[in-house]
């Protein structure tokens, strides 16, 4: 298996994980145990997404071994398209024929991408400087973007997206600066290894709150934000370029609209599919029920989808 086959196989893999995790911090989201970190901590659930995270991320790690950020990166998308069946299963519905579209529409759109992105085993990494000139720029703009409303979810999508690129962009320089003799343990190494935890784990924390709006839309504009923004950084400081000249350019614009086309129609479909939140609903119930029948909110609520359980 050649450098970039092994890649994609890592991607798919942890496309999987990332998906599975995804729809586990939507269900807590959706829950008041989610309202605060101390809550978040006690809760095993919530441990459970986060060792997908991380196994996910591992497997991320591993697929930036072999392959540049311009071919690594867009794959992610793919965890929307695991998100789609995953998160219908979990509400106990079918995948709608308008999901199935979008995820067509996605997957042949990077496959496009695929084809000018795919190149040689990454062998060039970001300098100290060039590391910390990259946290300290995505520290900047994800300051920025959480500023003022805390409840603007595709705000902080996008934070959970730029801060996800930067720990990708990061992890490259650890994989293969790592993987040469004797530098695991440099100061260069072990500085940015630190920085890609910091940038994973929030970039996790912030895809928790922008889950609170659903999982569709923040979704997909992490998996947007995320390509576009670590592609940036391999092509001004890594030296990473499209294959096939203009052709490739084509190949690559063609693909981008497919894939941002898929990602709409799943978006729209989350959107539509979206259910009320029943404790508006219980709180205007009548308080006094008929005295031959005890009135019991809870078999009701427990029979209705949790709200924005669809993969964008």
């Amino acid at each position: 298996m050649n450098a970039t086959a092994l890649a994609v196989a890592l991607c798919l893999a942890s496309a999987v994980a990332y998906a599975a995790a995804a729809v586990a911090q939507e269900r807590l989201a959706r829950r008041a145990v989610a309202r605060s970190a101390a809550a978040l901590l006690g809760n095993s659930a919530w441990w459970w997404s986060a060792g997908l995270n991380a196994a996910a991320a591992l497997l991320h790690a591993a697929a930036l071994r072999y392959g540049p950020l311009t071919l690594v990166q867009p794959l992610g998308a793919l965890t929307l398209v695991a998100a789609v069946p995953l998160g219908a299963r979990g509400a106990g519905r079918r995948v709608a024929a308008t999901e199935w579209r979008g995820t067509l529409a996605t997957v042949a759109g990077l496959g496009l991408l695929l084809l000018p992105a795919s190149g040689p085993a990454p062998d060039d990494t970001l300098t100290l400087a060039e590391a910390l000139a990259v946290a300290g720029a995505t520290a900047a703009v994800i300051t920025v973007l959480t500023r003022g409303d805390v409840r603007s979810g595709l705000r902080h999508a996008t934070a959970s997206g730029l801060a996800s690129a930067a720990a990708s962009a990061l992890t490259q320089t650890v994989a293969v600066a790592g993987g040469r003799g004797g530098a695991l343990l440099s100061a260069r190494v072990v500085t940015v290894a630190l920085l890609v935890v910091v940038f994973a784990v929030g970039g996790m924390l912030l895809s928790q709150r922008a889950y609170r709006g659903g999982l569709g839309a923040p979704l997909a504009v992490v998996n947007l934000s995320n390509p576009l923004a670590a592609a940036a950084i391999g092509m001004v400081l890594l030296g990473e370029r499209l294959q096939g000249g203009a052709l490739g350019i084509l190949l690559a614009t063609a693909g981008a609209l497919a894939a941002a086309r898929g990602v709409l129609l799943l978006t729209r479909t989350s959107s539509g599919d979206r259910v009320a939140d029943p404790a508006p609903a219980a709180a205007s119930a009548p308080t006094v029920a008929p005295a031959d029948r005890v009135a019991d909110p809870a078999p009701a609520a427990a029979a209705i989808a949790p709200a924005g359980r669809v993969a964008a």
